[in-house]
């Protein structure tokens, strides 16, 4: 998946520079992450999600690579000095989809069903839904937990939509849960690119590729997160869509085994986005988000 995602930005450049287009113009450097090789156990355990970009950003500060492209949900709220989101590229689906081997929905799947799933995120809102589901712990790229879902490891999982269209999936989607159901990761669908800060030049060249009203949008959310100074460890999420010129943020905050949740909204202009999400953490800490949060 990283290496589509770097393939997706080197082929914008090139169609965004001609003096880009050679073959030879655009190098993509593969490097892996401690989240990438650490796959036999939970997140929370080894680091949070910082370890999808640590060792990709220390390149970057070292200057053997001049940019990085990331899931914009796999970074953290407080980036290294002199790194920034140089930019973020139109979103893609945010939403959430289920997989089963019967081709059942959620609704319709037996009592006791073993969903597959490492986000916390997904956990508390699937047990929030159906409180006898039994959450399996299950990490891996896409085909790995497909490959365990026909093994008969899990009964479904729950995965990104996003993902599955950039592997060309998508016919896998059984059922799409709206954010009404599932409200999706801060950040989920959208691409970033990380830079120094330094480097006008760079800066200058992706600045072509940015989408406004979705960089706008993950700013609120990401300022959100921040504000309730959470992380993969909590079941934190958040959607911000543009209409407009108005920004509308929605987020939740849960306890991992969904019984307890504070959900809600703010709106206003899209320039403040940033205002937006720390306004929102503000009015469910004042609910009782910061409470939950110290229980998890």
């Amino acid at each position: 998946m990283a290496l589509y995602q770097a393939g997706l930005v080197r082929d914008r450049l090139r169609t965004a520079h001609a003096e880009l287009a050679a073959e030879s113009a655009v190098e993509l450097v593969p490097i892996r992450t401690t989240g990438d090789r650490v796959q036999t156990r939970q997140l929370a355990e080894i680091g949070g999600k910082g370890l999808f970009t640590k060792e990709i950003e220390e390149a970057l500060i070292d200057r053997r690579i001049d940019l990085a492209v990331h899931s914009l949900k796999d970074m953290e709220t407080h980036l290294p000095a002199g790194l920034e989101i140089g930019c973020v590229l139109p979103r893609d689906d945010p939403r959430d989809v289920v997989v089963s081997r019967s081709g059942a929905p959620l609704a319709a799947l037996p009592q006791g069903a073993r969903i597959g799933t490492a986000s916390l995120r997904r956990r508390a809102q699937l047990l929030r839904m159906r409180d006898d589901l039994a959450i399996v712990p299950i990490r891996g790229n896409v085909g790995t937990r497909l490959d365990k879902l026909a093994a008969g490891e899990v009964d479904a999982l729950v995965l990104a939509l996003c993902g599955l269209e950039r592997l060309g999936k998508t016919a896998l989607a059984l059922e799409i849960l709206p954010p009404e159901r599932m409200l999706p990761a801060v950040g989920q669908g959208a691409l970033a690119i990380e830079t120094r800060s330094d480097d006008a030049t760079m800066n200058e060249i992706i600045g072509k590729l940015n989408h406004e009203a979705t960089r706008l949008a993950c700013k609120a959310e990401r300022a959100f997160l921040k504000g309730l100074g959470g992380g993969c460890l909590v079941p934190i999420a958040a959607h911000a869509e543009i209409a407009a010129a108005k920004l509308t943020l929605t987020g939740l905050v849960a306890s991992t085994d969904g019984r307890e949740i504070v959900r809600g909204n703010v709106s206003g202009p899209s320039q403040d986005a940033e205002r937006l999400g720390h306004q929102l953490a503000e009015e469910l800490i004042a609910q009782g988000a910061d409470q939950i949060l110290a229980r998890n």
